[in-house]
């Protein structure tokens, strides 16, 4: 059961960075404003890009916290964060201002909570309820 708890805290936890993140590309930034931000960053599709990143990183959170479809989350989660290392951070070393440190340990540990959630997660419930 703590080890339960534990991943629990880390879903809650790492959910809710990516909640802000995705709320901030949505409401402060708009989505117009974030595909300008990342079309002056490099980020290829700039538009379709915004709309991946603010719509995995808000639900992705959600669910992440939720522990909903946690396998195929950790995973969007994941690769919504290797795009921002590999075409935006990288080049800005892994400390410091526009390093890559934040967005490593997001998707390294949305990856790993997506494939080891605990128990406490609404896709254990699905599954509890599912008939034999």
């Amino acid at each position: 059961m703590v080890r339960d708890v534990a991943a629990l805290i880390g879903r809650i936890g790492v959910g809710v960075v990516f909640i802000a993140h995705g709320w901030q590309k949505i409401t402060e930034w708009g989505l117009d404003g974030t595909a300008q931000a990342f079309e002056g960053m490099g980020v290829p599709l700039p538009t379709l890009s915004a709309w991946f990143a603010a719509l995995v990183e808000l639900g992705g959170g959600a669910l992440l916290i939720a522990g909903a479809a946690l396998p195929v989350v950790g995973i969007l989660l994941a690769i919504d964060m290797a795009g921002a290392l590999l075409i935006v951070h990288l080049p800005n070393g892994l400390l410091g201002q526009g390093g890559y440190e934040l967005v490593l340990a997001l998707g390294v540990a949305a990856l790993a909570l997506g494939f080891n959630g605990g128990s406490l997660t609404v896709d254990r419930l699905i599954r509890r309820r599912q008939p034999a």
